[in-house]
């Protein structure tokens, strides 16, 4: 799978889903070009301060603060999930509560290895996960369910407020 491919799908299956690739144009910082943000916003009008990503698609470092990856490496990409606690534990059979500070996951997971689903190496203890250039039959597998997930929460999320 690849970026575009991963952003086409969560279209089609998320429905109300707004997706940001961030630019020049669309006034996002430059260290974050590039990179995708999927939002659940139906109407395409929440403010700026309630526009919180169920998922985000990175595809390079940001020095001094998430390096783990190493997606300055040419085609890599990572795919993060917001899931919350509960399907944290469910997707990887751990809490995120082991992620807090001061332990890191950096000292645990190798976040440079491709197709296989992880922490996420700066938000596992908000219940984020990622995944590194999934494969075909991983994506469908194991992440599919999993973006459900995310969306079904920012959904509920969106009508709790």
């Amino acid at each position: 799978m690849d970026p575009q491919a991963i952003r086409e799908f969560i279209e089609l299956k998320c429905p109300g889903t707004r997706v940001l690739v961030a630019s020049r144009e669309s006034g996002a910082p430059e260290a974050a070009w590039g990179d995708s943000f999927f939002i659940y916003d139906p109407e395409g009008n929440l403010p700026s301060q309630r526009q919180f990503p169920y998922a985000t698609i990175v595809v390079k470092d940001y020095p001094g603060f998430d390096e783990f990856s190493q997606l300055n490496r040419p085609g890599i990409f990572r795919l993060n999930l917001g899931l919350g606690k509960d399907d944290f534990h469910t997707a990887l059979g751990l809490s995120p509560n082991k992620f807090r500070e001061p332990a890191t996951p950096a000292a645990t997971e190798d976040f440079a290895a491709v197709n296989r689903l992880m922490p996420h190496p700066v938000y596992a203890a908000q219940g984020w996960v990622c995944i590194l250039n999934p494969s075909r039959e991983t994506f469908r597998e194991t992440i599919e369910p999993l973006i459900d997930a995310a969306y079904l929460k920012s959904l509920k999320a969106f009508r709790q407020s």
